[in-house]
Protein backbone atom coordinates (compact mmCIF):
# COMPACT_ATOMS: atom_id res chain seq x y z
CA UNK A 1 0.00 0.00 0.00
CA UNK A 2 1.04 3.42 -0.84
CA UNK A 3 1.10 6.37 1.19
CA UNK A 4 -1.31 8.19 -0.46
CA UNK A 5 -3.98 5.28 -0.57
CA UNK A 6 -4.49 5.06 3.12
CA UNK A 7 -6.62 7.20 5.40
CA UNK A 8 -3.45 8.61 7.33
CA UNK A 9 -0.82 11.70 6.58
CA UNK A 10 2.40 11.34 5.23
CA UNK A 11 3.62 12.07 8.61
CA UNK A 12 2.69 8.70 9.53
CA UNK A 13 4.85 6.31 7.04
CA UNK A 14 8.18 5.49 7.56
CA UNK A 15 11.05 5.14 4.63
CA UNK A 16 12.98 1.86 4.24
CA UNK A 17 14.84 2.14 0.62
CA UNK A 18 12.51 2.65 -1.81
CA UNK A 19 9.46 0.94 0.15
CA UNK A 20 7.18 2.50 2.48
CA UNK A 21 5.85 0.83 5.50
CA UNK A 22 3.25 1.82 7.05
CA UNK A 23 3.14 2.29 10.90
CA UNK A 24 0.28 1.20 13.39
CA UNK A 25 -2.08 3.96 14.40
CA UNK A 26 -3.60 3.70 17.84
CA UNK A 27 -6.88 6.31 18.64
CA UNK A 28 -7.79 6.28 22.45
CA UNK A 29 -11.47 7.83 22.59
CA UNK A 30 -13.05 8.77 25.66
CA UNK A 31 -16.13 11.07 26.35
CA UNK A 32 -16.83 13.67 29.40
CA UNK A 33 -18.95 15.78 30.79
CA UNK A 34 -17.99 18.43 33.55
CA UNK A 35 -14.60 17.21 34.16
CA UNK A 36 -12.56 20.43 34.22
CA UNK A 37 -10.86 19.32 36.70
CA UNK A 38 -9.70 15.76 35.51
CA UNK A 39 -9.42 16.65 31.87
CA UNK A 40 -5.85 18.29 31.56
CA UNK A 41 -4.48 15.21 33.85
CA UNK A 42 -6.54 12.65 31.85
CA UNK A 43 -4.83 13.93 28.99
CA UNK A 44 -1.42 14.33 30.01
CA UNK A 45 -1.16 10.67 31.50
CA UNK A 46 -2.74 9.05 28.06
CA UNK A 47 0.11 11.26 26.33
CA UNK A 48 2.77 9.92 28.87
CA UNK A 49 1.20 6.30 28.46
CA UNK A 50 1.14 5.95 25.03
CA UNK A 51 4.96 7.96 24.07
CA UNK A 52 7.00 4.93 24.83
CA UNK A 53 5.36 3.09 22.34
CA UNK A 54 7.58 4.45 19.43
CA UNK A 55 6.14 2.21 16.80
CA UNK A 56 2.78 3.90 16.72
CA UNK A 57 1.53 7.20 15.91
CA UNK A 58 -1.56 8.02 18.27
CA UNK A 59 -4.67 10.37 18.12
CA UNK A 60 -6.76 11.15 21.23
CA UNK A 61 -10.27 12.15 20.57
CA UNK A 62 -12.58 13.68 23.16
CA UNK A 63 -16.02 14.02 22.62
CA UNK A 64 -17.51 16.70 25.29
CA UNK A 65 -21.29 16.32 26.16
CA UNK A 66 -22.07 19.95 26.69
CA UNK A 67 -20.07 20.58 29.53
CA UNK A 68 -20.86 23.65 31.57
CA UNK A 69 -17.89 23.91 34.00
CA UNK A 70 -15.07 24.66 31.74
CA UNK A 71 -14.08 21.91 30.38
CA UNK A 72 -14.33 23.04 26.73
CA UNK A 73 -12.31 25.81 26.95
CA UNK A 74 -9.50 23.44 28.94
CA UNK A 75 -10.04 21.06 25.49
CA UNK A 76 -9.60 23.99 23.26
CA UNK A 77 -6.72 25.60 24.89
CA UNK A 78 -5.14 21.75 25.31
CA UNK A 79 -5.93 21.21 21.19
CA UNK A 80 -4.29 24.03 20.26
CA UNK A 81 -1.23 23.45 21.39
CA UNK A 82 -1.74 18.97 20.52
CA UNK A 83 -2.90 18.86 17.09
CA UNK A 84 -3.29 14.70 17.81
CA UNK A 85 -5.45 15.95 20.54
CA UNK A 86 -9.20 16.19 18.18
CA UNK A 87 -12.33 17.23 19.94
CA UNK A 88 -16.06 16.86 19.38
CA UNK A 89 -18.01 19.14 21.59
CA UNK A 90 -22.10 18.22 21.36
CA UNK A 91 -25.16 20.17 20.92
CA UNK A 92 -26.61 18.71 24.06
CA UNK A 93 -26.02 16.50 26.58
CA UNK A 94 -27.32 13.26 24.74
CA UNK A 95 -25.90 10.67 27.44
CA UNK A 96 -22.64 8.78 28.36
CA UNK A 97 -23.78 5.75 25.90
CA UNK A 98 -24.75 7.55 22.80
CA UNK A 99 -21.94 9.82 23.21
CA UNK A 100 -19.22 7.37 23.81
CA UNK A 101 -20.25 5.18 21.47
CA UNK A 102 -20.20 8.02 18.67
CA UNK A 103 -16.75 8.85 19.35
CA UNK A 104 -15.33 5.35 18.94
CA UNK A 105 -17.22 5.19 15.58
CA UNK A 106 -15.26 8.35 14.37
CA UNK A 107 -11.97 6.49 15.62
CA UNK A 108 -9.70 5.20 12.07
CA UNK A 109 -6.77 3.84 14.02
CA UNK A 110 -5.82 0.02 14.00
CA UNK A 111 -6.32 0.13 17.42
CA UNK A 112 -8.78 1.60 19.26
CA UNK A 113 -9.10 2.04 22.74
CA UNK A 114 -12.40 3.41 25.04
CA UNK A 115 -11.82 4.91 28.28
CA UNK A 116 -13.73 7.01 30.87
CA UNK A 117 -11.65 10.61 31.07
CA UNK A 118 -12.42 10.33 35.01
CA UNK A 119 -9.48 8.87 35.76
CA UNK A 120 -10.72 5.59 36.99
CA UNK A 121 -9.65 3.88 33.86
CA UNK A 122 -5.57 3.91 34.87
CA UNK A 123 -4.32 5.19 31.30
CA UNK A 124 -1.42 2.98 32.64
CA UNK A 125 -3.00 -0.21 31.08
CA UNK A 126 -2.77 1.31 27.69
CA UNK A 127 0.68 -0.69 27.39
CA UNK A 128 -0.63 -3.80 28.33
CA UNK A 129 -3.58 -3.59 26.00
CA UNK A 130 -1.30 -3.12 22.77
CA UNK A 131 0.94 -6.10 23.87
CA UNK A 132 -2.00 -8.43 23.75
CA UNK A 133 -3.36 -7.15 20.61
CA UNK A 134 0.19 -7.63 19.12
CA UNK A 135 -0.66 -11.04 19.86
CA UNK A 136 -3.41 -11.48 17.99
CA UNK A 137 -6.68 -10.86 20.07
CA UNK A 138 -9.37 -8.38 18.38
CA UNK A 139 -10.55 -7.18 21.46
CA UNK A 140 -8.72 -6.57 25.13
CA UNK A 141 -11.11 -6.20 27.54
CA UNK A 142 -10.21 -4.64 31.36
CA UNK A 143 -11.48 -6.33 33.66
CA UNK A 144 -12.44 -4.46 37.43
CA UNK A 145 -11.44 -7.41 40.03
CA UNK A 146 -11.38 -4.80 42.72
CA UNK A 147 -12.66 -1.54 43.34
CA UNK A 148 -11.47 1.44 46.05
CA UNK A 149 -15.21 2.59 45.55
CA UNK A 150 -18.64 1.13 46.94
CA UNK A 151 -17.80 -2.37 47.85
CA UNK A 152 -21.77 -2.36 48.09
CA UNK A 153 -21.73 -1.66 44.51
CA UNK A 154 -19.34 -3.64 43.66
CA UNK A 155 -21.36 -6.79 45.18
CA UNK A 156 -23.98 -5.54 43.45
CA UNK A 157 -22.67 -5.18 39.95
CA UNK A 158 -21.67 -8.29 40.87
CA UNK A 159 -24.90 -9.83 41.22
CA UNK A 160 -26.15 -7.94 37.87
CA UNK A 161 -23.87 -9.64 35.44
CA UNK A 162 -24.57 -13.27 37.26
CA UNK A 163 -28.06 -12.42 36.20
CA UNK A 164 -27.70 -11.15 32.72
CA UNK A 165 -25.26 -14.07 31.91
CA UNK A 166 -28.36 -16.61 33.14
CA UNK A 167 -30.83 -15.08 31.13
CA UNK A 168 -28.81 -13.55 27.75
CA UNK A 169 -28.50 -15.41 24.46
CA UNK A 170 -24.83 -14.54 24.94
CA UNK A 171 -22.05 -14.56 27.40
CA UNK A 172 -21.36 -11.09 28.71
CA UNK A 173 -18.01 -10.50 30.25
CA UNK A 174 -18.54 -10.04 34.17
CA UNK A 175 -16.93 -6.18 35.74
CA UNK A 176 -16.64 -5.11 31.64
CA UNK A 177 -17.25 -1.61 31.84
CA UNK A 178 -16.13 -1.33 28.01
CA UNK A 179 -12.36 0.26 29.18
CA UNK A 180 -10.28 -2.01 26.47
CA UNK A 181 -8.77 -2.40 22.98
CA UNK A 182 -10.93 -2.64 19.76
CA UNK A 183 -9.18 -3.67 16.86
CA UNK A 184 -10.64 -1.18 13.65
CA UNK A 185 -12.04 -4.67 11.99
CA UNK A 186 -14.34 -4.57 15.24
CA UNK A 187 -15.07 -1.12 15.06
CA UNK A 188 -16.10 -1.55 10.97
CA UNK A 189 -18.79 -3.80 12.48
CA UNK A 190 -20.28 -1.75 14.76
CA UNK A 191 -20.59 1.14 12.07
CA UNK A 192 -22.30 -1.65 10.16
CA UNK A 193 -24.66 -2.39 12.85
CA UNK A 194 -25.83 1.35 13.43
CA UNK A 195 -27.68 0.83 16.47
CA UNK A 196 -29.34 4.55 17.59
CA UNK A 197 -28.65 3.39 21.39
CA UNK A 198 -26.32 0.87 21.45
CA UNK A 199 -25.29 -1.66 24.63
CA UNK A 200 -21.64 -1.60 23.75
CA UNK A 201 -20.28 -4.35 25.46
CA UNK A 202 -23.45 -6.50 24.46
CA UNK A 203 -22.60 -5.76 20.84
CA UNK A 204 -18.93 -6.44 21.31
CA UNK A 205 -19.55 -9.92 23.05
CA UNK A 206 -22.46 -10.53 19.85
CA UNK A 207 -19.85 -10.48 17.82
CA UNK A 208 -17.85 -12.98 19.16
CA UNK A 209 -14.51 -12.40 18.72
CA UNK A 210 -11.87 -14.52 21.85
CA UNK A 211 -10.98 -11.36 24.15
CA UNK A 212 -8.20 -11.02 26.25
CA UNK A 213 -8.45 -9.68 30.20
CA UNK A 214 -6.52 -7.36 31.72
CA UNK A 215 -7.31 -6.98 35.37
CA UNK A 216 -6.99 -3.91 37.07
CA UNK A 217 -8.61 -2.46 40.32
CA UNK A 218 -10.59 0.71 40.15
CA UNK A 219 -8.66 4.08 42.14
CA UNK A 220 -11.11 5.51 44.18
CA UNK A 221 -12.14 9.00 41.74
CA UNK A 222 -9.97 11.96 43.28
CA UNK A 223 -11.52 14.62 41.96
CA UNK A 224 -14.73 16.33 40.92
CA UNK A 225 -18.78 13.62 41.58
CA UNK A 226 -19.50 11.03 39.35
CA UNK A 227 -21.99 11.39 36.79
CA UNK A 228 -23.39 7.88 37.41
CA UNK A 229 -26.41 8.31 39.48
CA UNK A 230 -29.51 5.58 39.89
CA UNK A 231 -31.10 6.31 36.83
CA UNK A 232 -28.04 6.11 33.83
CA UNK A 233 -27.00 2.80 36.16
CA UNK A 234 -30.78 1.60 35.98
CA UNK A 235 -30.97 2.50 32.20
CA UNK A 236 -27.78 0.67 31.54
CA UNK A 237 -28.98 -2.63 33.71
CA UNK A 238 -32.31 -2.20 31.67
CA UNK A 239 -30.35 -2.08 28.42
CA UNK A 240 -28.40 -5.04 28.78
CA UNK A 241 -31.42 -7.15 29.80
CA UNK A 242 -34.07 -6.13 26.45
CA UNK A 243 -30.94 -5.94 24.29
CA UNK A 244 -29.73 -9.56 24.62
CA UNK A 245 -32.85 -11.77 26.50
CA UNK A 246 -36.29 -12.44 25.80
CA UNK A 247 -36.41 -14.27 28.89
CA UNK A 248 -37.93 -11.79 30.90
CA UNK A 249 -41.22 -11.89 28.42
CA UNK A 250 -41.23 -15.42 28.44
CA UNK A 251 -41.17 -15.77 32.31
CA UNK A 252 -44.13 -13.05 32.63
CA UNK A 253 -45.97 -15.81 30.27
CA UNK A 254 -44.86 -18.54 32.23
CA UNK A 255 -45.61 -17.61 35.69
CA UNK A 256 -48.85 -15.60 34.62
CA UNK A 257 -50.36 -19.42 33.79
CA UNK A 258 -48.69 -20.94 36.85
CA UNK A 259 -50.44 -18.13 38.98
CA UNK A 260 -53.70 -18.44 37.17
CA UNK A 261 -53.68 -22.25 37.80
CA UNK A 262 -52.94 -21.56 41.13
CA UNK A 263 -55.72 -19.07 41.79
CA UNK A 264 -57.97 -21.47 40.66
CA UNK A 265 -57.22 -24.61 42.48
CA UNK A 266 -57.76 -22.56 45.90
CA UNK A 267 -61.14 -20.65 44.16
CA UNK A 268 -61.93 -24.58 44.04
CA UNK A 269 -60.70 -25.25 47.01
CA UNK A 270 -62.19 -22.80 49.01
CA UNK A 271 -66.06 -23.56 47.24
CA UNK A 272 -65.43 -27.42 47.81
CA UNK A 273 -64.50 -26.46 51.51
CA UNK A 274 -67.44 -23.75 51.62
CA UNK A 275 -69.99 -26.46 50.73
CA UNK A 276 -68.83 -29.05 53.29
CA UNK A 277 -68.92 -26.62 55.99
CA UNK A 278 -71.26 -24.21 55.05
CA UNK A 279 -72.45 -23.13 58.48
CA UNK A 280 -68.82 -23.26 60.38
CA UNK A 281 -66.51 -21.83 57.62
CA UNK A 282 -66.69 -18.03 57.04
CA UNK A 283 -65.19 -17.32 54.06
CA UNK A 284 -64.00 -13.89 55.06
CA UNK A 285 -62.59 -10.92 52.59
CA UNK A 286 -58.92 -11.90 53.67
CA UNK A 287 -58.66 -14.32 50.41
CA UNK A 288 -60.23 -11.76 47.99
CA UNK A 289 -57.79 -8.93 49.50
CA UNK A 290 -54.53 -10.80 49.43
CA UNK A 291 -55.30 -12.16 46.07
CA UNK A 292 -56.56 -8.83 44.92
CA UNK A 293 -53.02 -6.91 46.18
CA UNK A 294 -50.73 -9.73 44.77
CA UNK A 295 -52.40 -10.27 41.19
CA UNK A 296 -51.79 -6.48 40.76
CA UNK A 297 -48.01 -6.09 42.02
CA UNK A 298 -47.48 -9.08 39.93
CA UNK A 299 -49.25 -7.30 36.63
CA UNK A 300 -47.74 -4.00 37.08
CA UNK A 301 -44.30 -6.07 37.63
CA UNK A 302 -44.72 -7.53 34.41
CA UNK A 303 -46.27 -4.01 32.70
CA UNK A 304 -42.91 -2.63 33.29
CA UNK A 305 -40.69 -5.30 31.98
CA UNK A 306 -43.18 -5.10 28.84
CA UNK A 307 -43.27 -1.28 28.87
CA UNK A 308 -38.62 -1.84 28.66
CA UNK A 309 -38.87 -3.68 25.59
CA UNK A 310 -41.57 -1.35 23.93
CA UNK A 311 -39.44 1.04 25.26
CA UNK A 312 -36.77 -0.06 23.18
CA UNK A 313 -38.04 -0.54 20.26
CA UNK A 314 -39.45 2.68 20.08
CA UNK A 315 -35.87 3.76 19.70
CA UNK A 316 -34.72 1.79 17.50
CA UNK A 317 -37.76 2.50 15.19
CA UNK A 318 -37.37 6.46 15.62
CA UNK A 319 -33.74 6.20 13.93
CA UNK A 320 -32.77 9.31 16.01
CA UNK A 321 -28.68 10.03 15.53
CA UNK A 322 -25.98 9.17 18.04
CA UNK A 323 -25.86 12.76 18.67
CA UNK A 324 -25.84 16.29 16.92
CA UNK A 325 -22.28 17.76 16.68
CA UNK A 326 -21.69 21.15 17.45
CA UNK A 327 -18.10 21.52 16.71
CA UNK A 328 -14.80 19.89 15.66
CA UNK A 329 -11.70 20.51 16.75
CA UNK A 330 -8.01 19.52 15.09
CA UNK A 331 -10.08 16.51 12.67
Amino acid sequence: MRAKDSGWPQADWKVYSNCQIAVKSISIVSGCFNEAENIAEFISRVCAAVEPLTDYTYEIIIIDNASTDGTQDILRRLAADEPRLKVILNARNFGAVRSGYHALLQAQGDAVIAMASDLQDPPELIGSFVAQWEKGYKVVLAIKTESNDSKLLHLIRGAYYKLVNRLADIQLNEHSTGFGLYDQEVVQILRKIDDPYPYARGLIAEIGFESAKVPFTQPRRKRGLTKNNFYTLYDLAMLGFTSHSKIPLRLATMLGFTMSLCSFLVAVAYFLYKLIFWYSFPVGQAPIIIGLFLFSSVQLFFIGIVGEYIGAIHTQVLRRPLVVEKERINF
